[in-house]
């Protein structure tokens, strides 16, 4: 799948208020297979372009294309273009409804008209992606799971559906580190199955361990569209947009500062970021 922003531009209208501009002249594509970071603070209108994949935000100006066809063409399918663009936002354990693991994770399936041996299968075979066992889980209810079996049965849920383009604002807010660990490696073994993956969020010490492309926004802007390596060059462009350089960049310097040769450094770095 290939997204495509053109000039896309939007801002939240309220009654009675001036419209608060938050998207401005957005150019961006995620091609097919890529692994890619949208990187910003808060505010700096990275959740609003998400919601503009799939046609939960219409733009106010420009074009959203999907495989080169204009979202907001005639005849466009929302519902096959949200089968094939799985999106997950920040806290999706939030939306956990059902009364078991299974009944939440098949509610996206129950659409299509699958047997209950397939349907089983599908929600079987995403518990297994997400590292929990179908069999102990299935019956439990969602109440009583930890926060990270929550965010994980959360992300089964969009998985189940088996969308080409995963798009997660946030993925690992308020986990502890065997919660950002557990998810850090769903998102690479769904990318090593040949998906997209978009990860959105504000802390770098994710982006930088997973991705390989790393876009930066600010003030509704894209600043910076290039690989991560490049980006840790430019250190100056984080600052600028009060996000805190990731760890291993600041342990990096200081081991730098304290003689550390630039072959030694260069390694260590190529082990922390992919690009």
């Amino acid at each position: 799948m290939h997204i495509r922003l053109e000039n896309l531009s939007f801002a939240y209208k309220s009654l009675g208020s001036p419209s608060t501009p938050v998207l401005r002249n957005i150019n961006l594509e995620i091609t097919a297979g890529e692994l890619v970071g949208i990187a910003g603070p808060s505010g700096s209108g990275k959740s609003t372009l998400m919601q503009h994949f799939t046609g939960l935000l219409k733009p106010d100006a420009g074009r959203v294309l999907i495989d080169g066809r204009d979202l907001w063409a005639p005849r466009i399918s929302f519902s096959e273009i949200r089968r094939r663009i799985g999106l997950v936002f920040q806290f999706p354990e939030t939306q956990l409804f059902e009364e078991t693991v299974f009944d939440d994770v098949a509610f996206g399936l129950r659409n299509l008209q699958l047997s209950a041996d397939d349907l089983s299968k599908r929600v079987q075979e995403a518990l297994r992606r997400v590292g929990l066992d179908f069999d102990s889980f299935r019956g439990r209810s969602p109440i009583y799971l930890s926060e990270g079996e929550k965010r994980r049965a959360a992300l089964a849920g969009v998985l189940v559906m088996n969308p080409e383009t995963l798009v997660l604002d946030e993925p690992t807010a308020g986990l502890d580190r065997h919660g950002v660990l557990a998810v850090s490696q769903i998102l690479r073994d769904y990318h090593a199955a040949g998906k997209t993956v978009a990860i959105i969020s504000h802390q770098l010490d994710l982006i930088f361990s997973l991705v390989e492309r790393v876009v930066l926004m600010k003030d509704g802007a894209i600043h910076f569209d290039d690989s991560a390596r490049e980006l840790l060059r430019q250190p100056h462009l984080l600052e600028a947009a009060g996000l805190a350089l990731p760890r291993v960049f600041v342990i990096l310097q200081q081991l730098q500062q304290h003689g550390v040769d630039d072959v030694k450094l260069s390694a260590m770095l190529k082990r922390f970021i992919k690009a």
